[in-house]
Formats: C-alpha cells, structure tokens, sequence
C-alpha cells in the first residue's frame, strides 16, 4: 500500500492506495501532520513524500489527487477511479454502491438509501456504514442528510460536510 498527503484549498488531504485501487481518502485536516497520522492508524506504508510513487498504486494515487483537485477547484462533478474496498461488509459496500448514484449537488436522507438497497428499517445501518466510509469524496457520503434534512453526521466532521454541499450548490 503506497500513500501520499497534500495540500488542497480545504486544507491536507492523505489518500492511500493498494493495486485494485484507492483504499483511503482522509478528509481535509489543517496539518499535514494531522493526515499522516490518520494514515498511519489505518496501517499501511510511510507516507510518500509526493504522489509519485512507482506502479499501479503510484498511478492510483497521482489520478485520485488530480481528480479531488479538480473536484474541490468546481471543475468536476464526479469521479471515475478504481476503489478497493476489500475487507469491508456486503451491507456497506451496498450502502457506498447506491451512494455513488447521488448526483452532484444533491442530497438523500439515510432512510431513503435503505429504502433503495431493500432494507426500509435499517436508515441507522446506513448512517453507520456512511460513517465507516473508507474513501469519502470518491463515495460521497457527504450527500446523505437526515431524514428531517438536517446535516446528520459525517466522519470528516460537520464543517468538512457543509463546505463539500456548499461547493456543490446546497447550502444549510
């Protein structure tokens, strides 16, 4: 697993990748020491000192950087990158599949995404699963509200969530 952290104008972003894809994305933090650290406690390698590592997890890496760039700057509206979520439950990866449906500058309550995936009573499941998220951003679990559309949670922290809905048009 390679990784790698840098600055964007929401602050230090790490992303930390395997062969089959991005793994981690750690949401803005206001040091890049902050980020390393978050990296470190998800196992893996030392942190990369610039996305420019060798193979396929380098290239993973260096296009996941590109695109957040891209994204957080309001050029794009969506990603399109290889994501390993292996080890992670069926329940979440259902979850994080009907996530990436949301489109840009909208948003879904934690009930309707269990609604839509078939299990109408597990809205709590979902918040769970959105929090267990481990490449948010490219899973945009900023997107899902609580059912009285208020912010509910967000593992990047509730700042973190409204910048992102703010960049995309909602604001609360």
């Amino acid at each position: 697993m390679k990784q790698a952290v840098f600055k964007t104008s929401l602050g230090w972003i790490g992303l930390a990748a395997t062969a089959r894809g991005v793994s981690t994305v750690v949401l803005p933090k206001a040091t890049r020491r902050a980020v390393e650290r978050d990296l470190t406690g998800r196992g893996g390698s030392r942190t990369a000192p610039a996305p420019t590592t060798a193979g396929r997890e380098g290239r993973h890496i260096k296009a996941a950087q590109s695109a957040i760039e891209t994204y957080l700057k309001g050029k794009s509206r969506s990603f399109n990158l290889p994501i390993d979520l292996d080890g992670q439950t069926p329940f979440q990866k259902k979850v994080w599949q009907m996530l990436q449906t949301i489109p840009y500058g909208r948003v879904r309550s934690y009930g309707w995404v269990a609604r839509k995936i078939g299990r109408p009573r597990a809205a709590r499941a979902v918040g769970a699963a959105c929090g267990a998220n481990p490449v948010p951003l490219l899973v945009p679990c900023h997107r899902v509200v609580a059912g009285d559309g208020s912010l509910g949670g967000f593992s990047g922290g509730l700042p973190n969530k409204k910048r992102l809905l703010t960049l995309e048009g909602i604001t609360f």
